[in-house]
C-alpha cells in the first residue's frame, strides 16, 4: 500500500494542496467544534435525493456532497473529478482508481482533527490503528520470526505456586491474565511508569504478562505481587486463607490508584515542559463522564449502577448513579422476594434489579412533599464495562450463624443483558457477554480451597488449581458450583 495515496490525488494536491482536506474534514466529518456541528446539520445532505440520513461523500474539487452509489459517482463521472471523502470515516476514495486511497500526510491532518474534535466534545479519542514507531519497525524487522499461536499450544499458560494458603491470589491473577482488553493493553506495553518498577503494582502486573506468554512451562511464584499488594491493602497482609472477591476488588483498586498516579506524573512533566495548565488538564483526561476514570482498569471493569426511589405519595423519583467493578448477587431466601431461592444467574440478576418496597421503618425525605414518606427503591444499570463480574454471595455471615451456600447456581456461556439496563427501548449498543473466567471455592466457611476455570483459546478452557494445570470441558465449567463468574462483552463500542 502506497504511503502517498493513487497518481490521481497525488495530481489533484499538485493542484489544490491540502487546504480543501483540512476544512472538509475538519467541519463535515471531524466535526471539531460547534460551528463546524451547525454548518453540518444545516448544509449536509446529498444535493441529488436530499437525504442526510446515509453515508455521504463530499466532492473534493467543487462543494457537492452526494450519498454513496449512484449519486456521488454521476456526480465524479460527469464533471470528471476524481476524489471524494467518505464523511463517515473520513477516508479518501479515487473514483477513477474506484477505490480507497491512504494518504499518509491526509490522515496525520486527520487525526489533527479528531484530537480537537474530542476536546471539544471532552470525551476520549476514538480507535485508532496502531502504527509501529521507528524503534518498534526496527524491532520487527530485526525479529521476523515470531511466535505463532497454534490450537493446542500451552502458550499463556503457567501454573502459580501456593505461597501459604495464596489459592485465592493465584486464582484472581489467572482470571486476570486471561481478560482479552488487559491482556491486550499489557503485551502492547502500554504502562509508561516514572517510578522503581519494583514499587509498582502495574509494573508488575507488566512483567507478569510476560512471562505468562514467554513460553516457559515452569510454574511461577507471585511473592513480589502479594507484597505489593501487602503494602497497599493491609487488611490483606498475612498468611491466612483470604477471600477472593476481596482480593480482587483490593487488586483492583491498586491498580486503579496506581495508573492514575503513573499518568498524573507523566502528563505533569509533559505538561511543565510546554503547557502551564497542567492541573486542568490532567484531571480532564482522567475523569470521563459519571466521574469515570479513563485508567486501563476502569475503561475494562467500570459500569455505572442506576438507584431509582420512587416516592409512593406523589410518584417523584430520585435518581442517583454510582460506579461499579463488580455486581454482588445474593442466593438466600428473602422475605421482600417471596422466599424464593434463586436457581440461576438470570434469577439473581431479576431479583437483583426487581423494586423492593423499603417499608414504613425506612421512610425517605421526598423533595417533593417535603416529608418523610413510604417509597420502592429499584437498581438497574446504566451503563455496562467490557468485564462484568458476578459475585454470588455464598459467605452468610449474621448475628445467629456464619454459613456457606453451596446451592447449585446455573449460569450461561452467553447471555444477553439488555433486560437489565435501565434504558431497555433506547439502550445503544450490543450487550451480549461471554464467559470465560470461573472461580470456585472448596469447602465450608472455615476452611477450604480456591480454584479456577480460565478460557484459554476460543473453545478451550482449562483448570487452574494453584501449579496444576489441566484441560477441562465446558460441561465441567457449568456444572462447577461458581463464586466469581467473569464475562466479557462481544462487541465493543468506541466512544
Amino acid at each position: 500500500m502506497s504511503e502517498t495515496g493513487c497518481r490521481h490525488y497525488q495530481s489533484y494536491l499538485k493542484e489544490h494542496g491540502y487546504d480543501t482536506y483540512r476544512v472538509i474534514d475538519a467541519y463535515f466529518s471531524a466535526c471539531v467544534n460547534q460551528d463546524a456541528r451547525l454548518k453540518k446539520a444545516t448544509h449536509c445532505y446529498c444535493f441529488e435525493c436530499g437525504s442526510a440520513n446515509i453515508q455521504l461523500y463530499a466532492c473534493l474539487h467543487c462543494i457537492y456532497f452526494g450519498c454513496r452509489g449512484a449519486h456521488i459517482h454521476s456526480h465524479l463521472r460527469a464533471k470528471k473529478h476524481h476524489v471524494a471523502l467518505e464523511l463517515s470515516h473520513g477516508t479518501l476514495y479515487c473514483h477513477a482508481c474506484r477505490d480507497f486511497i491512504y494518504d499518509s500526510r491526509s490522515r496525520e491532518y486527520a487525526l489533527i482533527n479528531r484530537k480537537l474534535e474530542a476536546k471539544d466534545l471532552q470525551k476520549s479519542l476514538g480507535w485508532q490503528p496502531w502504527i509501529p514507531t521507528a524503534k518498534e519497525s526496527n524491532l520487527l524487522l530485526a525479529n521476523s520470526r515470531r511466535r505463532l499461536v497454534r490450537p493446542n499450544q500451552t502458550i499463556g499458560l503457567r501454573g502459580l505456586l501456593n505461597l501459604g494458603a495464596t489459592c485465592f491470589m493465584n486464582c484472581i491473577v489467572q482470571a486476570l491474565v486471561h481478560t482479552p482488553l488487559l491482556s491486550d493493553y499489557f503485551m502492547s506495553d502500554r504502562h509508561d511508569c516514572g517510578k522503581s518498577s519494583h514499587k509498582c503494582l502495574v509494573c508488575e502486573v507488566s512483567r507478569l504478562f510476560q512471562e505468562f506468554y514467554s513460553g516457559s512451562r515452569s510454574p511461577l511464584s507471585l511473592h513480589r505481587l502479594l507484597h505489593l499488594i501487602w503494602n497497599h491493602a493491609k487488611h490483606l497482609a498475612g498468611y491466612e486463607q483470604q477471600d477472593a472477591h476481596e482480593f480482587f476488588i483490593a487488586t483492583l483498586d491498586v491498580l486503579h490508584r496506581h495508573c492514575v498516579k503513573a499518568k498524573a506524573e507523566h502528563e505533569s512533566k509533559s505538561n511543565s515542559s510546554g503547557s502551564s495548565s497542567g492541573t486542568n488538564s490532567t484531571s480532564s483526561s482522567t475523569t470521563s463522564s459519571f466521574g469515570q476514570c479513563n485508567c486501563i482498569i476502569d475503561q475494562i471493569f467500570t459500569g455505572m449502577l442506576q438507584s431509582d426511589v420512587v416516592c409512593q405519595a406523589c410518584k417523584g423519583v430520585s435518581t442517583t448513579f454510582d460506579p461499579f467493578w463488580d455486581i454482588s448477587l445474593d442466593l438466600g431466601e428473602t422475605t421482600t422476594h417471596g422466599g424464593v431461592t434463586p436457581k440461576t444467574l438470570i434469577d439473581c440478576l431479576e431479583r437483583y434489579t426487581r423494586a423492593e418496597h423499603l417499608g414504613s421503618a425506612a421512610k425517605i425525605k421526598c423533595s417533593t412533599c417535603k416529608s418523610y414518606q413510604e417509597s420502592t427503591k429499584q437498581f438497574s444499570l446504566r451503563t455496562l464495562p467490557s468485564v462484568v463480574s458476578f459475585h454470588l454471595k455464598r459467605f452468610e455471615h449474621s448475628a445467629l450463624i456464619d454459613r456457606k451456600i453451596s446451592s447449585f447456581i446455573q449460569f450461561p456461556v452467553e447471555f444477553d443483558m439488555t433486560p437489565f439496563m435501565s434504558e431497555k427501548k433506547n439502550a445503544y449498543g450490543d450487550f451480549r457477554f461471554s464467559l470465560y473466567a470461573v472461580v470456585n471455592h472448596v469447602g465450608t466457611i472455615d476452611t477450604g480451597h480456591y480454584t479456577a476455570y480460565v478460557r484459554h483459546q476460543k473453545d478451550t478452557w482449562v483448570k487452574c488449581d494453584d501449579h496444576v494445570i489441566t484441560m477441562a470441558s465446558l460441561k465441567q465449567v457449568l456444572d462447577s458450583e461458581g463464586y466469581l463468574l467473569f464475562y466479557h462483552k462481544n462487541v465493543l463500542e468506541y466512544e
